[in-house]
């Protein structure tokens, strides 16, 4: 039963962070598959660029949630009698390194979505809101250096970027246990990874601004 309550937990979370929001609202308010548009992102940036505020706002404040809610299922769960008489060990012990594989789950269900043939976004609003989850002060901390990197040169990507670079930094500042910390370094390696195209155009010098499109130079 055990590794039935862990697969379910990881399957939940998996599915939340596979919640396609951008590309439903693309379908609903324009009819359109945003995947096709822009940087081919379903994320915020992408929703802003291609639909307006109101809409990249809505997908932004979900794309958190569902990082969010992940880690608190996953702790409300593993917190019911019956998961904690079937559990094979102590489990508080074990409780960081399962919210930790279920915010990875989270991560990856947000970029490689079920629902739209694993395509999705950049996972930097669902990793925001997994670590806001596990450790707010961590999660504080990283939604600051976006903001700074972000009001300082106005490029998007630059401030997910150096946010998922402070993640694991921040973790050990605020000494978060060690599964904590691992989760900041893996997952921030997965959204730097997964910026691969904006990284170029960065060092090219033609990633966009904020409120420009990808057709305009910075």
């Amino acid at each position: 039963m055990w590794v039935a309550y862990v697969a379910f937990v990881l399957g939940v979370a998996y599915l939340l962070g596979a919640i396609p929001t951008g590309y439903w609202l693309g379908r609903a308010l324009k009819g359109i598959d945003i995947r096709q548009h822009g940087s081919k992102s379903t994320g915020a940036t992408n929703v802003l660029r291609t639909l307006g505020k109101g809409p990249a706002l809505v997908v932004l404040l979900v794309d958190v949630l569902k990082g969010v809610a992940a880690v608190l299922f996953t702790r409300w769960f593993y917190a019911l009698p019956v998961v904690v008489e079937a559990a094979p060990t102590h489990l508080p012990d074990w409780l960081p390194w399962l919210v930790t594989l279920s915010a990875l789950m989270a991560i990856l269900g947000h970029s490689r979505s079920i629902w739209i043939g694993f395509t999705g976004g950049k996972s930097a609003a669902t990793g925001l809101g997994v670590l806001l989850a596990m450790a707010w002060p961590v999660g504080l901390g990283i939604l600051l250096v976006f903001a700074g990197v972000l009001a300082v040169f106005r490029i998007v990507s630059l401030g997910s970027i150096a946010a998922a670079v402070s993640a694991s930094i921040l973790m050990w500042m605020f000494q978060q246990p060690l599964a904590y910390q691992l989760v900041a370094l893996v997952g921030g390696l997965y959204v730097i990874w997964r910026h691969q195209a904006n990284i170029r155009r960065l060092l090219d010098g033609t990633e966009p601004q904020l409120g420009q499109t990808h057709s305009e130079q910075p």
